[in-house]
């Protein structure tokens, strides 16, 4: 099976714009006023960080805005979907459906709580969970779908409810539908739902470099499931006297940064999204250069601005461009994310199962730089650095 570490280019400094940016949403002093509100707040010693108000204020915002039933505040989504899929109680056999193409943190979670990860092709256009191939992996086992919003490009969710139905298991019924939005928060689907409002489950994380961000940590997974919701407060707090659990919460310095991050959420994405706009069109008539969709009827948040090479630059072409980008121009471009199994033991011992189209889509993937703070001057330099470098690779790999 090929193997494939690297996702960044080896020219990383000196780089004008690094290989992706360090935070995603930003912050301005309404989250520094909030933080220090906390700070004061906390001071007393009869006082202290306890969590519960500030924590549940945010899960309550954070349920109107999605409009699901449910919020449960975690110290990060990685947390948050380990503890999802703890609450299905995976028996040895048990399988997870899953795209190849991901951030791998999402299939060690499957791994680690004993399910059978099943690895499935990409959509050729957003690079997200085919349900087609989805449902050829479908079996008798088949306990969850976990699709990825992936890279902020939102996911029909409606194909894999119906899949799941179509596919009950014979003693637990149609297999979950838990959804992976840590890319993604903000987002709708083209249903016209906010994203985390569909599904058995949506995780989001709220890391540094996420869409809106709770000082480097936390996470949330929104539930119209009211008993699954009860379940995860349980497993966050050492299982309240009942259960087994762990200490899983959100500090109170990160719930009050995060009502400030989202109340400021739709105007982050929303310069985002006229960014990445502005940056298709500068780029457009590059030959061979695949951009990436605007996907009409949901909103695309462009987490990462994905662009695919040519098919004849697959792997060594699409390697040559970042080369050039990071040592002739100063561009950083990460491949953002490869199938997990290429660059990670552990998914890759615990599987032998190779998804081709995604290795042939990830060999022609970079994400360069990107981000709303980037200036107007700075943009328009990236995009000619990303014409001219395109132009001097296509004269050794062809159009």
């Amino acid at each position: 099976m090929p193997t494939d570490p690297s996702t960044v280019p080896q020219t990383t400094a000196p780089l004008r714009w690094p290989v992706e940016p360090a935070q995603g949403g930003w912050y301005t002093d309404a989250e520094q006023a909030a933080l220090t509100l906390a700070f004061h707040d906390s001071a007393p010693w009869r006082t202290g960080w306890k969590a519960a108000a500030h924590e549940s204020a945010l899960e309550v915002a954070f349920s109107a805005y999605t409009g699901a039933s449910c919020a449960v505040a975690f110290n990060s989504g990685g947390t948050g979907l380990e503890m999802v899929l703890h609450a299905l109680q995976l028996a040895p056999g048990d399988e997870v459906i899953s795209c190849a193409i991901n951030f791998v943190g999402a299939h060690i979670a499957v791994i680690g709580q004993g399910g059978t990860l099943i690895l499935a092709e990409p959509d050729p256009l957003t690079l997200n969970l085919d349900p087609s191939d989805a449902e050829q992996r479908m079996s008798p086992r088949t306990r969850a779908i976990l699709v990825t919003h992936w890279n902020g490009a939102s996911a029909d969710i409606r194909p894999f409810l119906q899949l799941a139905d179509r596919h009950p298991h014979p003693v637990h019924g149609p297999p979950v539908v838990i959804v992976d939005a840590a890319r993604a928060c903000g987002g709708r689907t083209p249903s016209g739902a906010v994203v985390g409002a569909e599904g058995w489950a949506t995780v989001f994380s709220f890391e540094s470099k996420k869409l809106m961000t709770t000082l480097g940590q936390g996470g949330m997974v929104t539930t119209n499931d009211e008993d699954l919701a009860a379940r995860l407060r349980r497993l966050r707090t050492y299982g309240r006297s009942e259960h087994w659990g762990t200490n899983q919460l959100m500090t109170k310095a990160q719930a009050a940064v995060g009502l400030v991050q989202l109340a400021r959420l739709d105007g982050m994405n929303d310069a985002r999204i006229t960014q990445a706009h502005q940056r298709t069109r500068r780029l457009a008539g590059i030959d061979g250069l695949t951009l990436p969709p605007t996907l009409h009827g949901r909103r695309h948040l462009y987490y990462r601005y994905n662009l695919l090479v040519p098919p004849s630059w697959a792997g060594e072409g699409r390697n040559a461009l970042m080369e050039v980008l990071a040592a002739e121009y100063g561009l950083g471009s990460i491949i953002n994310d490869p199938p997990t199994y290429l660059g990670h033991q552990l998914v890759r011992a615990h599987t032998a199962q190779r998804c081709i189209r995604a290795e042939q889509l990830a060999a022609r993937l970079l994400c360069p730089c990107s981000h709303p703070l980037i200036s107007a001057a700075e943009e328009a330099d990236i995009c000619d650095a990303i014409r001219a470098a395109t132009a001097t690779v296509a004269r050794t790999y062809g159009p």
